[in-house]
Parts: structure tokens; C-alpha cells; sequence
């Protein structure tokens, strides 16, 4: 897939050593130019083996999804990319769903590309039931408050960089993913979803794997809903988010 736009994919990663060297061999790196991978405080050789199969590795040892791509973000603003892509570090993704993600932004026709598991093949178990719900809750929530109907809050989404700058993405946490969906909106940017597969992750879920991670998920992207909705804050003081 030849083109003039330079791709960057970024990868927040904690305790992800087993689940890298498979994930990092199906991308097709002949589209991307760079891979960045935050170690976020793991405690095994995420870093390592991240570096070993060619990726720069940036350190955040503050926990928290957020945290972990605004880390990247900031290092890759050295040499920012035309097209930013962020997947997860644990293998749920598939990479081969790459081109589909930035071919509309390269055509010019989109500015914000999201991958939708929904709307794709999941493997049994790898959506929880609570993810499920959670989803369909805040798809419905958006649809109401702003009129756009997305199908999913995956994390696996490509946007162009300027695009993203004028976002100003400020959530540290849980709320990262549906902070960029309502800004993509309220800010006026071309958005479209195209289908993606999706499988069981390898090792354990931050996140759904456990009671307390699904409730403070939960609460944090209600939260950032209805902050965005009738809060309204502006999107430069938004930079300075609470770590809620």
C-alpha cells in the first residue's frame, strides 16, 4: 500500500512481554514508519522485548492508559507523523486491519478512523458482557446528547496528527478513548468506523479482568460524558484534567 503519509503506531504496553513478539510480527511495516511502545511500570521485559523487534520504547511509569499515550504523544512531537494509529499491546487487535484504518485519511475524505469490533468478527469471550453493555451505554449516550452514532469505543483507531492536536487530549486513565470520540465530534472532524476483528487477549485484563477496573472504567467514561455534555470545558483548560 504505497503512499506519501508517514504512520506512526502507538502501542501503550504494561506487562505485555508475552503478548508483543506475535502482535509486532503482523504488522506490516512497510506501511508504518515508526512504532512506538510506552512501557507503562511493567514488571517484566515488555521493554526489552519491545526493543529487540525494532520499536522505540518510551518509559511511563505513571499508571494509567491515558498516561501511557499522552507519553507517547509527547515524544513523538519531536518528529510527529501525518497519521497516528493507536493499538493495543495485548494481541485483542488485528493489525491486518491497518490499511483499512488509514486508507480514508490518506484519500483525504477523513480525519479520524475508528476500528469497530462490533461491527466486526469478536471471538467468543473476548468482549465481556459488562464491555458489551458499557459500550452500548455510551454509543446510546453520544447518539442522544451529540447525534453521531458510533458502534464502539475500540481502542485500535487511526487519526491524523494535526487532527489529534486540536483535540487536546487530557484524560490520564479510563477515559481516553471516548474523550477523543466526543472531541472528534464537537470539533467538527470527517469520522467514519470501519470493521475490525477482534480476539482474547493474551494474559490478563488491566481493566476487565477485574471487579475494580470494570467499575472505575465504568465511572470514568460516564463521567467524561457527561463532563463533556454539560460541563462543556474548553479544550485548552480540558488539558488540565483531573487524574480521576
Amino acid at each position: 500500500m504505497p503512499h506519501d503519509h508517514t504512520v506512526d503506531i502507538l502501542i501503550p504496553a504494561r506487562n505485555e512481554a508475552q503478548a508483543l513478539p506475535p502482535l509486532l510480527a503482523e504488522i506490516d511495516r512497510s506501511i508504518v514508519r515508526r512504532i512506538v511502545v510506552v512501557d507503562n511500570g511493567s514488571t517484566d521485559a515488555t521493554a526489552e522485548v519491545a526493543t529487540a523487534a525494532g520499536c522505540t520504547v518510551v518509559p511511563c511509569p505513571a499508571p494509567g492508559y491515558g498516561n501511557a499515550c499522552l507519553a507517547g504523544l509527547a515524544f513523538m512531537q519531536n518528529d510527529p507523523p501525518d497519521i497516528a494509529v493507536f493499538l493495543d499491546g495485548d494481541r485483542s487487535d488485528h493489525p491486518d486491519h491497518l490499511p483499512e484504518l488509514i486508507e480514508p485519511i490518506i484519500a483525504g475524505t477523513r480525519d479520524f478512523v475508528l476500528g469497530s469490533r462490533t461491527r466486526g468478527r469478536a471471538d467468543k469471550g473476548s468482549l465481556t458482557v459488562t464491555q458489551k453493555f458499557g459500550n452500548r451505554l455510551a454509543t446510546s449516550l453520544m447518539r442522544l446528547f451529540w447525534g453521531f452514532r458510533y458502534s464502539d469505543l475500540g481502542p485500535f483507531r487511526a487519526i491524523r496528527w494535526d487532527s489529534l492536536q486540536s483535540l487536546h487530549m487530557s484524560d490520564r486513565n479510563f477515559g481516553w478513548t471516548i474523550e477523543m470520540q466526543i472531541k472528534a465530534i464537537t470539533e467538527g472532524l470527517r469520522i467514519a468506523e470501519v470493521p475490525v476483528n477482534y480476539r482474547n487477549r493474551i494474559g490478563t485484563s488491566k481493566i476487565s479482568g477485574t471487579l475494580s477496573g470494570v467499575v472505575r472504567a465504568g465511572y470514568k467514561i460516564l463521567f467524561t460524558i457527561f463532563k463533556y455534555k454539560f460541563f462543556r470545558p474548553s479544550l485548552k483548560s480540558s488539558t488540565q484534567d483531573s487524574h480521576t
